[in-house]
């Protein structure tokens, strides 16, 4: 197995989980908030695909597809185009309201430039150095293990919310 084919099946695997936790539910569902400042299942999935847009599009020099295909007009958040929902308050988290199919629709569209992106990496390309406000500054390898490590975390807690909500 390549690296490349590694980061494409953890980035699958988060996909996978994120549309499990999403499908079927209703907006109010997804909206639900275990205690009033808990993180509901809409935000922790797009916040993990926003981080993954954002992160990855820097990376790879290429246009967020929060911007680019216009889910930021979709989603109607009136967030700034580069908010990922790191440090939201429970307003704004609050906020993020959405359907499952609008979801999904902004997972398979971040998993898709994801994928076509990492497909074409090779093992050298993982040593690059991306970052350097960091000590030791931050590699591609490390920030792309770094994603997939918060994504996975975010999807892991929205299941979880789900298994509240649906005894599933």
């Amino acid at each position: 197995m390549t690296p490349a084919e590694l980061l494409i099946d953890s980035f699958g695997r988060v996909r996978e989980g994120a549309l499990a936790a999403i499908d079927g539910l209703t907006e109010d569902q997804l909206a639900h908030r275990i205690t009033p400042d808990a993180n509901s299942i809409a935000w922790l999935v797009w916040h993990a695909y926003r981080v993954q847009d954002d992160h990855l599009a820097d990376a790879a020099g290429l246009q967020q597809v929060w911007a680019a295909r216009g889910f930021i007009e979709h989603f109607d958040l009136d967030l700034d185009e580069d908010d990922t929902g790191y440090g939201h308050t429970s307003a704004q988290v609050g906020r993020v309201r959405a359907s499952a199919e609008l979801l999904a629709r902004y997972v398979d569209a971040v998993h898709h430039q994801t994928r076509a992106w990492v497909s074409g990496l090779a093992e050298s390309d993982l040593d690059r150095v991306i970052d350097e406000s960091w000590d030791p500054p931050v590699t591609l390898g490390v920030r792309l293990v770094s994603v997939v490590d918060d994504g996975t975390q975010h999807i892991g807690q929205a299941a979880y919310v789900r298994g509240l909500l649906t005894d599933a």
